[in-house]
């Protein structure tokens, strides 16, 4: 890396991918300038392959000492679901003397500017990206996703995201001009002439609390709109998922460093084990911004009581599939087999209920019964599944205890159409790796109503039988405007059942996909062009990514003078 990194080199290397990425976003077309396969990596200055692979075994069982201010002890303890010791010490900071060193450095942070904020954090996310293999390990050992899983959503997709976010805001931040002349009119009189100038303001210290199953995907889009936006930014990660977060610190302190800025604009806040510091940290009072992704307990805790930040939370929904008609039975079997067995369920966007007409569906094959369908379907899973070496490439691994026990009550909760079965990883033996559980439920019973109207995150999926596809509808916009999605799928040949979907999802505020029978997922998302979340039902109070994630992380103040 340079020793020093100026703003004419900043600019010059970054400005065209920036410029690309506020293109894309205006026309949401296709773009990304991160390859998402491993091979385009080991030319010019980034890790392929082996050396990814030996700089993460570098990093087990050392410590990663970030330079940061206020280190009062060393923690860690995370073990991979693969079950392999990491054995990485972080520093723990004490916040008293961490937070005011952080906010040392907003002012020249400030007064950069929107652009060269946004090519510093381009900047990061390429010395990132040069290291995707090394980040792909970090996130597959923490998180239980599957390897080419973890390079690719771990890796590009994530850094996408990121690059999404800072591309809003610059957006957002040059909305309103630098300088203006402002000249009134006074008749015989002389004008009246002022001269204005416009400056986006930080809210200030942005904390991003990170979740197990996604780290990086999750983690970015906040950690660069509030550092695009001129915010320090504190990264609280999971405590079972510490390192992809803290070798993003890493960098980042590093590019900052390079470019002339304060490291400590960007810090990192590791725990004990059982300290739980997330509520802490979340009400002091320099916390001006807060990002979340979890359980809607503590996310609804965040919104209730860090009154005084602006918090974004992306938090649980009942995704649901609508099952009437299709034209292409076995594309639809094959679509929805893979939707609820990538990485073992372990989505917010994964499918959970899947409804269906007791009565059957039209295909273009003739009709098919509620039962057939199940038990298609459950067919459809177990095909894609039957070879574990191929089930262990999609599944990944459990990522906590919590998880595997929800897979297994789920069998008790009705009749199972499809047994989770255990499969063995040759290469990491203490991996717990379960293929997916389909239940039967009837749609009209209370107590299953119980069981299939609350979410149950992991490879848990209810099939319900319900009495029409009007019912479905209802059925569907009351658990959006109950519960929450994060997704909504619809297989229909009809134009009215078809409007009938899509106006639910419009007015309950739920992104929608229909009739995926190819090679696009219900639980996948493409940066610059498909909104994950919507901001509008209980799932998330944000989306991934548009102006409304970023414009409020500033505001703008305004100097005015007599010209």
């Amino acid at each position: 890396m340079a020793a020093e990194l100026t703003a004419h080199q900043l600019i010059e290397q970054h400005r065209p991918t920036l410029d690309q990425a506020l293109e894309a976003i205006r026309t949401r077309a296709y773009w990304s300038p991160h390859p998402e396969h491993p091979k385009a990596y080991g030319e010019n200055g980034s890790l392929d392959a082996a050396a990814g692979k030996a700089a993460f075994d570098a990093l087990l069982g050392s410590r990663l000492d970030l330079g940061q201010p206020g280190t009062d002890d060393w923690v860690g303890g995370e073990t991979s679901p693969y079950g392999i010791e990491l054995g990485v010490t972080y520093p723990h900071a004490d916040v008293d003397t961490l937070l005011p060193a952080m906010r040392a450095g907003q002012r020249a942070w400030r007064d950069a500017g929107a652009e060269m904020r946004a090519v510093v954090c381009l900047e990061i996310l390429k010395q990132i990206s040069d290291r995707t293999h090394e980040f792909a390990h970090a996130v597959m050992h923490t998180s239980g996703q599957a390897f080419m899983m973890a390079f690719q959503a771990g890796g590009p997709h994530a850094q996408d995201r990121g690059l999404e976010a800072v591309a809003y805001a610059y957006v957002e931040q040059v909305r309103t001009p630098d300088d203006a002349e402002w000249t009134k009119p006074q008749g015989k009189r002389d004008p009246l002439a002022l001269t204005k100038r416009f400056t986006p303001v930080p809210r200030g210290i942005a904390l991003v609390i990170g979740c197990n199953t996604f780290p990086t995907w999750n983690g970015y889009p906040g950690l660069f709109a509030s550092l695009a936006t001129g915010n320090a930014v504190l990264v609280k990660p999971h405590p079972r998922a510490v390192l992809p977060l803290a070798l993003t610190v890493q960098v980042a302190r590093e590019v900052l460093a390079e470019a002339g800025f304060d490291p400590n604009l960007v810090a990192l806040a590791a725990e004990r084990a059982g300290e739980g510091i997330a509520k802490t940290l979340a009400t002091r009072p320099e916390i001006r911004i807060i990002d979340y992704t979890g359980s809607t307990a503590f996310g609804d805790w965040l919104e209730a009581n860090a009154r005084q930040a602006q918090v974004y939370t992306e938090k649980a929904g009942v995704n649901t599939v609508l099952v009437e008609s299709t034209d292409n039975y076995k594309g639809m079997l094959s679509n929805l087999a893979f939707s609820l067995s990538l990485y073992s369920g372990q989505m917010c966007t994964t499918p959970q209920n899947l409804l269906i007409p007791r009565d059957g569906i039209r295909t273009e094959e003739g009709p098919r019964s509620y039962d057939e369908v199940v038990a298609d379907l459950a067919k459809s899973v177990g095909g894609l599944l039957g070879d574990d070496a191929r089930a262990n490439g999609l599944l990944g691994a459990i990522v906590n205890p919590d998880v595997k026990a929800r897979l297994e009550s789920a069998a008790g909760l009705g009749e199972v159409a499809l047994a989770s079965r255990e499969i063995a990883n040759p290469e990491f033996p203490d991996a717990v790796v379960r293929t997916p559980v389909i239940v039967k439920l009837d749609g009209a019973k209370p107590d299953d109503q119980a069981a299939f109207m609350n979410e149950c995150f992991g490879p848990v999926s209810f099939a319900v039988a319900v009495d029409s596809a009007a019912d479905a509808v209802a059925l569907l916009r009351r658990t959006i405007s109950s519960k929450g999605a994060m997704t909504v799928g619809a297989y229909t040949t009809s134009e009215e059942v078809e409007e009938a979907v899509q106006e639910a999802c419009l007015e309950e505020c739920a992104q929608l996909s229909l009739n995926l029978t190819g090679g696009v997922y219900v639980n996948q998302t493409a940066a610059f062009s498909d909104f994950h979340g919507s901001g509008g039902n209980p799932a998330a109070n944000a989306a991934l990514c548009d102006g409304a994630f970023v414009a409020n992380r500033f505001r703008v103040v305004e100097v005015r003078r007599e010209a």
